[in-house]
C-alpha cells in the first residue's frame, strides 16, 4: 500500500485546497477558463486556465466557477467539464500524472452538509478517471475530524457558497446532526456590491472588488476604523467611506446562523448540551469576519452561555481533515471508481 497516495480536497465555491500524503498541500480559485476566441489563445498561449490565472485574464475567457453553493452546477457540461479541469490541476499539483499515477490514488472530497445524492451522483462522475477510490463526506465532519473535535463540538463552516454546521457526537454525523444555509460569503458579497451601488451610483464596481474588500475589512458590531476603499468614478480613482454597507451586508448573515446554531443545541442531548455551547468551532472564510465569535456568544447566552473559538488560518483545514480521514479509513469505506 505504499505506493498508494491519500489525498483530502475541499472542493470549495470560492477556493479548492487539496493535502496529500506525500506531503504536497495546495489551494487555488475555484475558476476555469477557455480562452473566447482565435485572438484571446494567440495571447494566452494556452488551452486552458485555472485560479488566480483565470480570474486576472478573465476578459479574455470563457469563466466558469462550477461549483454552486459548494455543489458541482447541474445541467452545463461545460461546467461539470470545467470541475474536471479543477480536480486534475489540483491533483497535477501534488504529482499525480507526474510520478503518480491516477489509479494509485484515493481521495476523500468534503461537501456541503446537505449534498443531495445526486450532487454526489455528479461530483463521482467527474472524478471517474482521475483518481481510483472515492470517499465523500461533509465538509464540516472533514473539518472536525481535522482538528479531533470529534465529541461533543459544533462545527460552523462559513465558506462562500454555503454555510455548514454539524454536532460531532463521536461517530459518523447523521443528517439530523447537520444542517446547510446558502447564506454564506457570496451572499454577502452580493448584499455589499448592491448597497455600494445604490450609494454610489456613478462608481464603477464589480463583485470581485466588493469581494476583495470584504476579505480585508468585513466585520459585525462595531469597528474602530471606517472602511475607505478606492474605485474608479466616471474613470477617476476615488475614495469612497462603506463603512455602513460593510456592516449591514456582514450582519445579514447572523440571524440565520444564530438560528440555526441554537435550533442545532437544542436538539442535543440534555446533558451535553453545556458541553457542545461550551466547544463551538468557527470555521471557513466567513469564520474570520472580525466580531462574529463575539456575537455568536452573546447570542448563547440566551440559553446558559458558551465559548466560540475562530480558526485563523482555516485554509487547509477542510483537506487536512479529508487527508485524516482517507489515511485512516478502512477498506469497507471506500467507493471504488471505474473510468
Amino acid at each position: 500500500m505504499d505506493e498508494v497516495l491519500h489525498v483530502g480536497i475541499d472542493l470549495g465555491t470560492s477556493r479548492s485546497a487539496i493535502s496529500a500524503s506525500n506531503g504536497e498541500r495546495f489551494v487555488v480559485e475555484s475558476f476555469v477558463g477557455w480562452p473566447l476566441d482565435m485572438v484571446a489563445k494567440k495571447v494566452l498561449k494556452r488551452d486552458v486556465l485555472i485560479g488566480h490565472e483565470a480570474v486576472a485574464n478573465r476578459t479574455m475567457l470563457d469563466l466558469h466557477r462550477p461549483l454552486e453553493r459548494g455543489l458541482l452546477k447541474e445541467g452545463s457540461e461545460k461546467d461539470v467539464e470545467a470541475v474536471r479541469e479543477l480536480l486534475r490541476h489540483l491533483l497535477r499539483l501534488v504529482g499525480v500524472n507526474g510520478k503518480i499515477d491516477a489509479a494509485n490514488v484515493r481521495a476523500v472530497v468534503g461537501v456541503p452538509a446537505a449534498a443531495l445524492r445526486t450532487n454526489k451522483q455528479y461530483l463521482r462522475n467527474a472524478m471517474k478517471g482521475i483518481v481510483d477510490s472515492l470517499l465523500i463526506v461533509s465538509e464540516p465532519f472533514a473539518v472536525a475530524y481535522g482538528l479531533d473535535a470529534l465529541l461533543h463540538t459544533m462545527i460552523i463552516d462559513i465558506g462562500a457558497g454555503t454555510t455548514d454546521f454539524c454536532v460531532m457526537k463521536g461517530r459518523y454525523p447523521t443528517e439530523e446532526d447537520q444542517r446547510t444555509l446558502t447564506i454564506a460569503g457570496d451572499s454577502v458579497d452580493t448584499q455589499l456590491l448592491k448597497l455600494v451601488q445604490e450609494r454610489y451610483p456613478a462608481a464603477n464596481v464589480t463583485v470581485f472588488m466588493v469581494r476583495d474588500w470584504k476579505e480585508k475589512h468585513s466585520f459585525v458590531g462595531h469597528s474602530k476604523e471606517k472602511v475607505v476603499v478606492k474605485a474608479p468614478v466616471q474613470g477617476v480613482p476615488t475614495d469612497m467611506d462603506i463603512t455602513a454597507e460593510m456592516k449591514a451586508a456582514c450582519e445579514s448573515l447572523l440571524p440565520p446562523i444564530l438560528e440555526t446554531m441554537l435550533d442545532l443545541l437544542s436538539r442535543v442531548e440534555p446533558e451535553f448540551q453545556e458541553r457542545v455551547r461550551n466547544n463551538v468551532i468557527l470555521s471557513g472564510g466567513g469564520g474570520l469576519i472580525r466580531g462574529l465569535p463575539e456575537a455568536m456568544e452573546t447570542a448563547l447566552k440566551t440559553v446558559g452561555g458558551g465559548k466560540v473559538r475562530c480558526m485563523k488560518d482555516p485554509v487547509f483545514i477542510g483537506s487536512d481533515g479529508g487527508l485524516g480521514l482517507a489515511t485512516d479509513a478502512p477498506e469497507g469505506d471506500w467507493e471504488k471508481l471505474t473510468a
